[in-house]
């Protein structure tokens, strides 16, 4: 066992202070926070889960943000399964966490799936004694952003996860009525992130719910009266798209999980001229690197190569790789998978250029669409394609070919509909042209009604 060398989230959450109007919400229920301090909202005693790895599977995320906040400094593990982890799958986390315990708001429709451990409920109807006696480092075990197959999971401590909320550059200001919420889910990086800002500032959190029509939540949380509002960019453009947008006249707006380009920012300026607009780079291996506040895509050149400095950056043959306290552990079940290099950095995968003292992202490294031999990143041709003002969101694919291996086409939702998109599409051409080599030009141009984005919040780009 760890000593304790940090505070649980129940005494990051209780140092708030349990007022009434420190409570977690979504779509049906409200939970005031002070009610933990007496009771529980797990079916099983505390002391049952009391050095054990507990599997949070619930199809609520206000279910699985209590049982987390009771379980930390509790449990050896906890481990926090995503909305669309399918059940087939729980064999092979429960063998990787080595779990104990599978904590579910349905415990009998489970049964069949697993076997070797106790499935017991979590709820919220709150009941008996409330979180008490932390005696350890609960570690948190998060899931990359990829659920099919064999699930990967990156072990973290609380400790590593609040790292980040310490920033003293942190932008998102924190007036006393702040209510924060996100597009995100938080049994993911970026929304247990946002989760736990709001937690340790005392404030209230509105939560999504992923089969919640977007003007509905915008809706909500115009009612709501949120203050601080996080999501991927691929959130942010869906939400633009709808009428509720009007609903909300948040501070501070907040996008990660994709690149950031300079449409989105722009458009988002726009529609909430009085806001903070930032972007951050985060992932779930090495954790937030940084927030870009200065309204611009990318991010200054400077901040790579500064040795001790809180987050320390360089970048390795156009990839940018990051070293901090902040890191994940490793990879549960898999001791093999190194998740640093020999100097501590953890290669993200994502790759930059270096224009006017200014890194901009590109794209993945796995996604590039080889041309003929030359490498296409799709998200560099979107950027292109997206500061055109009547597209609203743009994908772009490699199309197999008998003569190049591959071709660029794009997918576009346009702002009007009833615009001729036969303009639009020359438009888009035209300034392809001027701003892209002729291996990254579009072949093909296609309007569609919407784009998919998946549970992460990011664009399906094999869909």
């Amino acid at each position: 066992m760890q000593p304790l060398s940090h505070p649980t989230l129940w005494e990051l959450v209780t140092k708030t202070g349990l007022t009434p109007g420190f409570f977690l919400s979504d779509r049906s229920q409200s939970v005031a926070l002070g009610a933990l301090a007496s009771a529980t909202s797990l079916g099983i005693d505390l002391e049952q889960a009391r050095g054990k790895s507990v599997v949070i599977y619930a199809e609520r995320q206000l279910a699985s943000a209590l049982a987390a906040i009771e379980l930390d400094g509790i449990a050896r593990r906890i481990i926090l399964c995503p909305p669309d982890l399918a059940v087939a799958n729980l064999p092979s986390v429960i063998s990787n966490a080595e779990a104990d315990t599978v904590l579910s708001e349905e415990p009998d429709r489970l049964v069949e799936h697993v076997s070797g451990v106790s499935v017991a409920a979590c709820g919220l109807t709150l009941t008996g004694c409330g979180p008490r006696g932390a005696d350890r480092v609960t570690e948190w075990l998060l899931f990359t952003s990829g659920t099919t197959g064999n699930p990967k999971m990156v072990v973290h401590t609380l400790q590593s996860l609040t790292g980040p909320l310490g920033d003293a550059g942190r932008a998102a200001p924190r007036p006393s009525a702040a209510k924060w919420s996100s597009f995100y889910d938080i049994r993911r990086y970026g929304g247990l992130q946002i989760l736990l800002r709001a937690l340790t500032e005392g404030a209230p959190m509105a939560l999504s719910e992923a089969s919640e029509p977007v003007g509905d939540f915008l809706a909500r949380l115009g009612s709501f009266g949120v203050t601080h509002i996080s999501g991927t960019p691929s959130h942010w453009r869906r939400a633009l798209m709808s009428p509720e947008i009007k609903k909300i006249s948040p501070g501070y707006v907040r996008l990660s999980g994709e690149i950031a380009d300079q449409a989105v920012l722009n458009q988002l300026q726009s529609v909430f001229p009085a806001a903070k607009i930032a972007h951050a780079f985060a992932s779930t291996e090495a954790g937030v690197a940084f927030d870009v506040t200065d309204g611009l895509a990318g991010f200054p050149a400077e901040w790579v190569g500064r040795p001790g400095a809180p987050v320390e950056m360089r970048v390795i043959d156009a990839t940018l790789r990051i070293r901090s306290t902040r890191l994940a552990g490793g990879y549960a079940g898999d001791a093999a998978r190194v998740l640093a290099d020999e100097d501590g950095f953890v290669d993200t995968g994502d790759t930059v250029a270096l224009r006017d003292g200014r890194y901009y992202f590109t794209g993945r490294r796995e996604g590039v669409i080889n041309v003929g031999g030359l490498k296409v990143h799709p998200e560099e041709v979107e950027a292109v394609l997206n500061q055109h003002p009547n597209v609203r969101m743009s994908r772009v694919r490699g199309r197999r070919s008998p003569i190049t291996g591959a071709i660029v086409v794009a997918d576009i939702v346009l702002e009007h509909e009833g615009d001729s998109f036969a303009q639009t599409r020359e438009e888009i051409l035209i300034s392809c042209r001027e701003r892209l080599p002729a291996h990254k030009i579009p072949a093909f141009v296609t309007q569609v009604p919407s784009l998919e984005i998946n549970a992460a919040g990011k664009l399906l780009r094999n869909a």
